[in-house]
């Protein structure tokens, strides 16, 4: 019998094929890339262990869009085992406080997250960039949010730069949170909401632990 490996890897060599792995997309996504050979993912489809070490020393390039701002950004961030200081300080100002018009250094393991979820679907054959809901907030305006009812915990880690609330055009909040969890690098909060643009998935650097919101 074919390990959950083997068939990981199997699913990788028919992306590189060209072939889509259905069950990474969401309803319209998944109509437009209907393929003659399709894959039925074992649960743990977003195992990290599907990566190997090549995954993690290769240079980091983020592509991340702003909604709030209109703000776009790619930018290779990391390379040689070391942060390249003027692209960190271009993510940092992108994911500051739209609305508390401040900023403060992002934890360097948040990007971590954000880059290997953004490269892992790019094996796929899904390069979109990752829209940032929210990074940082000053303690005011998480406190104004939860004033108008908006989900933000008391003692939110986005108020120490160490969350952010995202989403990437094609996927479900189930499948991207799933990929999130898999790296076991902090918390994951799945926001399901209907509509066009559909929820988003909070991560952080904090505990391993997961809800719905």
């Amino acid at each position: 019998m074919a390990s959950r490996r083997d068939f990981l890897h199997k699913g990788l060599r028919l992306t590189a094929a060209g072939l889509v792995a259905v069950p990474l997309l969401d309803a319209r996504a998944r109509a437009a890339a209907q393929s003659s050979t399709e894959l039925e993912p074992p649960p743990d489809l977003f195992d990290a262990q599907v990566v190997d070490l090549d995954f993690w020393v290769k240079p980091r390039t983020l592509s991340v869009i702003r909604p709030a701002s209109g703000e776009r950004t790619k930018v290779l961030y990391w390379k040689d085992g070391e942060i390249i200081d003027s692209a960190y300080q271009e993510l940092c100002h992108i994911l500051r406080d739209v609305n508390g018009k401040a900023s403060i250094p992002i934890d360097p393991k948040l990007f971590e997250t954000l880059w290997a979820s953004q490269a892992f679907v790019a094996r796929y054959g899904l390069e979109h960039p990752l829209e940032i809901l929210s990074g940082y907030r000053t303690p005011a305006s998480n406190a104004r949010l939860r004033e108008q009812g908006v989900p933000a915990a008391r003692q939110s880690l986005h108020m120490s730069g160490k969350a952010a609330d995202v989403r990437i055009a094609g996927l479900t909040e189930e499948v991207l949170g799933g990929l999130v969890k898999s790296f076991r690098k902090g918390g994951v909060g799945f926001y399901y909401r209907s509509g066009p643009k559909g929820g988003w998935i909070h991560a952080d650097t904090g505990l391993n632990r997961t809800w719905q919101g």
